[in-house]
Formats: C-alpha cells, structure tokens, sequence
C-alpha cells in the first residue's frame, strides 16, 4: 500500500541528509564480492544443487546468520554483531557472494569483520567442494556460462540492460567489487568528501586493477571490471559533472536522481517492472502499471540502490571503484579511504592532488586507467605518481586518527600493499599477467589455485 500523502522534496533529500552525524559517530562500512566456483571444474555454482549458492547459504546458517527470503527462495543471510549492527551476505545476480558488512569504528575491525566471513566461507565452501576468488572480472566464463540467481529484481535488469548498454549484463552477470562506504558531519562536508572521493576514484581503480582475463585469456585491459561500467547505461553511470559545479549539494543529487529512469518498485513482495519509467511521475501517481498509487520512500530509497556512478550518495558515501581482490585490498581500501577523508589536513591535501582537473580530465582518466593502470596520465603526471602521493596522504590521516587494535598498531599498516603497488607502478592485474605469461604458461587454472580465498 503506498502512502497516503505523495512524497515531498524534503523528504527526498532527507533520505540522504539524515546520514548527517557528528565525526565521533562517524564509521566505516565495507563490501566486498567474490566468484564462487566448482573445485573440480572451475564452473561458477548454480543456485540449486548440493553443491551451489543455497546450499552455501544454509551451511553459513551455523554461524549465527539467520535467513532472508524472497517468497521460497533463501536470497540473503543476516546476522547482528555485539553492537546490534547488522551484517549482511547476499547474492548478486551471477551468484557472486557479497558480504556488506555492519558499519564498524575502525579498520582494524573492518578486517576482523571480514577475516572472520571469509574462515567461515571457507568452512562451508571445503564441505561442498566449492572455492572462492577475488577478481574484478570473471577470468574464465562467458556470459552463457554464469548461472542466474533468483531473484525479481535481476530479471528487471536483465531485460533492460541491453536496452542501454553493450556491457550491462557483463557487470551484472561477470564482475566483483570492493566498495568503501563512509559518513559526513554537514551538507558541506558530504560535498567535499564526494568531489574528492569522486576525482580520486580512477586513482583508486588503478591501484586495484585485477581483471585481466577474460573467457580464459587477456582481455587487454588491466580493470575490464572498469571498462565494463564504461558501456552500462549513461544514464546512472560516470563521473557527474555536476558534483564539481557550484551549488551542488542534497538537493542537486536528489534532482539527479529523479532523472534517472527507475527499474522497480515492490509491492507485496513482488517486483513490478518499471523500467524506463520516470520517478518523478511515480510521485504524482501517474505509471500506468501502479495506477492511484504514490512512490513511498521505501520506493525512493530502493531507487537510489539502482543507481551507480563511481561514488554513489545515500545516507552515506559509497566508494565504488575497486576491483574485487585478496582479504588484504579489502582492508586496505577501507585504510585507503578513511586516510583520506576522515582527517581534515589529509583531505585538503588530497583536494590539493585534484582541484586543477576539469570534467573532460575527470572523464578520460576514467577510461585510461581501465587500459593504462598506474602509466595513465592527467594534468601532466602519471597515475603511479599521483597514487603515490595518494597512499602518503592517506597514511598520514591514519597516523592522524590514532586507532590501535589490541597489540597497539594503528590502522597504516593495512597500507603497505597500496604503498608496494603505487612504488613499484606495477598493478595487481600486470602481476597475473606476468605469472600468466610466465610461471604459468598461459595455463589460468592456476589463477583458481593459487589465489582462491
């Protein structure tokens, strides 16, 4: 049933300005994703099946995580830690594994959180001869090949995808991501975090390369993860201009929003397709597939899920321009972030790195890094030195921040891969090349054996 009252704009920017909270409230949230895969014939799992994604979600059962369903089907797993918040695993529509974790005080708990997922994935996944890998792009199945996972949603997308894009299904269906979602104190503080965090993010996807391989071969990319969202759908997709343009703010975003065309909205359980429908008619009830019936917030904030730029707003910043990889990326892009932007004097030096680029500097960088990792170039330096300065910046907002775990060690150490990879201008995906072309002599089943999780 939809509201009785439509919605208003103050409700629609409150949806993102309610996230507004004190700096000492401030946490970190991590998301990763991952491929599951059959030991025996490397092929992704299906949902059914003794040993596929239902299956693994029972077996995590054991741990504590309690059910998610969507009418028969088991879809994701919840469980609260000893603080009450929520962490969740669920599924993407390849039956990518993803775990969003509870928003947590700092690193070091970031990488508990995670460690602790990952030895209880490994657990069940050793008993269902299952294994899982942590690449940006699927190193070995063609798009026929990845099973679909249940859910309303997907089908909706699957269908519209390829109205708008060449590589939509490819995201949906063959990639994996690290994302960073963190808080802001003021409308002011979102807009600087979000121009940064939004300039940076190419930096970002270069440092965490990792998908060099497609369909059991180079692809001639070092992130096809990247050059996946290059070819999605214009219209929820990029770098937003308008971010960097004075003015921008709650408001602009929600404006923004409000123009990109809706996939879905819920209705007693049931996704109802709306795709290409626009949100702003839904709020006047005038979608002839729910007609009488106003958009709610509920409506509103599922649609802010569908839209993916490479730094999204909720009630929060949500960075989103990483390859999936080992446990010790999905740490290190939370230090990465947190670095930057939750220690003032880091991000002015990080804003320093940055503020001269225009839109067209924005754009092109974007694309090169999916090619030219650390040796693209913008403003006159290369990436590589860019990142370098990026990782100093973000270990000195670390060393700012003080956070010790238990053995009194702050949160820089989780820094030292970025530093190794910035130092060495060589990425995660040039170093699979190498093994690939070398050690491995062209033989990628050895990516599945030796970098499993």
């Amino acid at each position: 049933m939809a509201d009785a009252a439509p919605l208003s704009r103050e409700d629609l920017i409150g949806a993102m300005s309610k996230g507004i909270k004190p700096r000492a409230e401030w946490r970190i949230g991590a998301e990763h994703e991952k491929f599951g895969f059959d030991r025996s014939t490397l092929r992704r799992p299906t949902y059914e099946g003794p040993n596929g994604i239902k299956a693994m979600l029972d077996g995590l059962t054991r741990f504590g995580w309690d059910k998610v369903y969507e009418g028969d089907n088991v879809i994701a797993l919840e469980r609260k830690n000893g603080e009450g918040l929520t962490a969740s695993i669920s599924l993407e529509p390849g039956g990518q594994f993803e775990l969003s974790g509870a928003p947590l005080k700092d690193v070091h708990d970031i990488c508990n959180e995670t460690g602790q997922h990952l030895l209880e994935v490994k657990q069940v996944a050793d008993q269902l001869n299952l294994g899982f890998l942590g690449t940006g792009f699927d190193p070995m199945w063609a798009r026929a090949d990845v099973p679909v996972m249940p859910k309303g949603r997907y089908g909706i997308m699957r269908s519209y995808m390829p109205k708008k894009g060449s590589l939509g299904l490819d995201m949906m269906l063959r990639t994996c991501t690290i994302q960073s979602n963190l808080d802001f104190e003021s409308e002011a503080d979102m807009v600087a975090k979000f121009r940064t965090s939004l300039a940076l993010q190419p930096i970002a996807t270069a440092l965490f390369a990792n998908s060099p391989f497609t369909e059991g071969k180079p692809n001639g990319f070092l992130t096809a993860r990247a050059n996946v969202w290059t070819d999605t759908d214009p219209d929820r997709t990029g770098m937003l201009d308008f971010v960097f343009q004075d003015g921008f703010g709650f408001e602009r975003y929600a404006d923004y929003a409000l123009d990109v065309p809706m996939y879905f909205a819920k209705r007693g359980g049931h996704y109802i397709d709306l795709s290409g429908r626009s949100f702003r008619q839904f709020m006047d009830g005038g979608l002839d597939d729910l007609p009488g019936e106003l958009a709610t917030l509920k409506d509103w904030n599922d649609h802010l899920t569908t839209l993916f730029p490479e730094v999204r707003l909720k009630a929060y910043l949500e960075m989103r321009g990483a390859d999936g990889g080992p446990w010790s990326r999905i740490c290190a892009l939370q230090a990465l972030w947190a670095g930057v932007l939750y220690d003032a004097p880091s991000q002015a030096a990080a804003w320093d790195l940055v503020k001269d680029w225009d839109i067209a500097d924005h754009e092109r960088l974007r694309r090169d890094v999916t090619r030219l990792g650390l040796k693209a170039e913008v403003g006159g330096r290369t990436v590589r030195d860019i990142a370098v300065d990026m990782v100093e910046i973000a270990k000195q907002g670390l060393k700012n921040r003080a956070r010790f775990s238990g053995g009194m060690v702050d949160e820089r150490g989780y820094l030292s891969e970025l530093e190794d990879i910035a130092d060495s201008g060589v990425t995660p995906a040039e170093r699979l090349l190498e093994l690939y072309h070398g050690d491995w002599q062209g033989d990628l089943t050895r990516l599945y054996r030796d970098f499993a999780y």
